[in-house]
């Protein structure tokens, strides 16, 4: 479908359609691009025999689309689909929509401990064709325990009169139905794993997530971080396929705020409007320092990000965390200053013949000293505490940072050329 025919998907349109039968490789398609708009028309509109073929086709791990459709189709769905599409649907719908069992797949291999490998290898051709992986094996007792795994490898390299019970590892890495899923994804990167079995509160093994299901988890997270890092509000649609009106409503409500914040900005030049008409020049350093201020906070609090989604730091580490930083910002701050005092004095007195003393070249590299210190450590410490309030640590990357640390750069500047200049 190309992007005019998608913006022409009506109610007519699509019940037209389904007068010829609903297309199931569009429907498909409309899955795994997350077209949810059109596949619930489509949904809302099919024949009960077109909905029954379609989650035929669909492959296990992309039922929780359900998640995703109004209460009505839900329904429908579940009246058409045959017993084993329904068991699968409402055992999704019954977990929260960023948890494991969310993402899971119930289509894995299942074996018991007193089996011999041979009787393992007969099982496994007989449901390997339905099944998500077979690659791992997941041994439970008769109650659904989970107890061990066992590798096709393991399998392989056995005497066909094993029992799984001799070769299965009994040391499980597993993962519960209500953990959040984008930690489940850390945990299948950390542990390089094909896939992590999911088990409830009692530890029955209730279905499996993939790496493919991890990567789909990982890559959502990183676009809505993304957006959010550069105050927009995340979309799951493709840019050429999201509409400008949608692109508005998700970009002004971040600029409007960003807007009204930077007006404390103005308010603090204007606060130090006579000491600007005594030297102004020192309004020729003012983007100067709001930018440096700006990158160095950037710097820090992305850093610190990626280190909590990696699970590498959490808000217990914030003393270590502002120890680093505070060194890093001296050097940084530092080397800066140094190198804007020679700036100052080459660039802007002996070639734009500015009327600048030493003084005034102390003021602004002790200021963007000062600047790189508090913004580092703004930048590492805000998005510690975001997270620590149990929120997105994304939404204090770059741009609130920077308004906050233009702020504190002009406080001090201003502030240390009222004390140093006497003005």
């Amino acid at each position: 479908m190309t992007q005019d025919e998608e913006k022409m998907v009506t109610p007519e349109s699509v019940a037209e359609e389904n007068e010829r039968g609903l297309d199931i490789e569009e429907a498909l398609s409309l899955v795994e691009e997350k077209r949810y708009a059109a596949l619930r028309q489509m949904l809302r509109d099919a024949e009960p025999a077109d909905i029954a073929e379609l989650f035929d086709e669909l492959p296990k791990q992309q039922y929780a689309v359900v998640e995703e459709m109004p209460a009505n189709v839900v329904k429908r769905i579940l009246q058409n689909v045959t017993p084993e599409a329904r068991k699968t649907v409402n055992e999704l719908l019954k977990y929260p929509e960023d948890s494991a069992g969310s993402i899971m797949t119930t289509e894995f291999v299942r074996l018991k401990q007193d089996m011999t490998v041979d009787e393992a290898f007969s099982l496994i051709r007989k449901v390997a064709f339905d099944k998500e992986t077979i690659y791992t094996c997941y041994v439970t007792d008769r109650n659904s325990h989970l107890i061990g795994v066992v590798t096709v490898k393991d399998l392989l390299c056995a005497d066909h009169s094993t029992k799984i019970a001799d070769i299965m590892e009994d040391h499980v890495v597993s993962v519960n139905t209500l953990e959040d899923k984008e930690d489940v994804a850390a945990t299948i990167s950390k542990y390089d794993a094909l896939a992590l079995p999911v088990v409830d509160a009692e530890n029955r093994l209730v279905g499996i997530v993939t790496v493919d299901d991890a990567i789909d988890v990982l890559q959502d997270e990183a676009e809505e971080d993304f957006a959010k890092m550069n105050a927009m509000l995340p979309t799951e649609k493709p840019y050429l396929r999201t509409s400008p009106w949608e692109l508005y409503r998700s970009r002004i409500v971040w600029l409007m705020l960003l807007m009204i914040s930077a007006t404390f900005t103005g308010m603090i030049i204007g606060s130090f409007e006579n000491a600007l008409k005594t030297q102004a020049v020192l309004t020729l350093f003012i983007p100067m320092l709001m930018d440096t201020g700006g990158n160095s906070g950037s710097q820090a609090s992305v850093t610190v990000i990626r280190a909590l989604s990696l699970g590498e730091v959490d808000s217990s580490d914030v003393l270590r965390v502002i120890w680093k930083e505070v060194r890093v910002a001296i050097l940084c701050g530092g080397s800066l200053a140094v190198l804007s005092f020679g700036k100052i004095f080459l660039i802007d007195k002996l070639l734009m013949h500015k009327p600048i003393t030493v003084p005034i070249a102390i003021v602004v590299c002790i200021t963007l000293l000062a600047t790189v210190v508090a913004a580092k450590l703004l930048g590492c410490t805000l998005p510690l505490l975001v997270s620590k309030m149990g929120f997105d640590p994304a939404v204090m990357a770059s741009p609130f940072i920077t308004t906050i640390v233009d702020a504190v750069s002009l406080f001090v500047f201003f502030g240390l050329a009222t004390i140093i200049l006497g003005i």
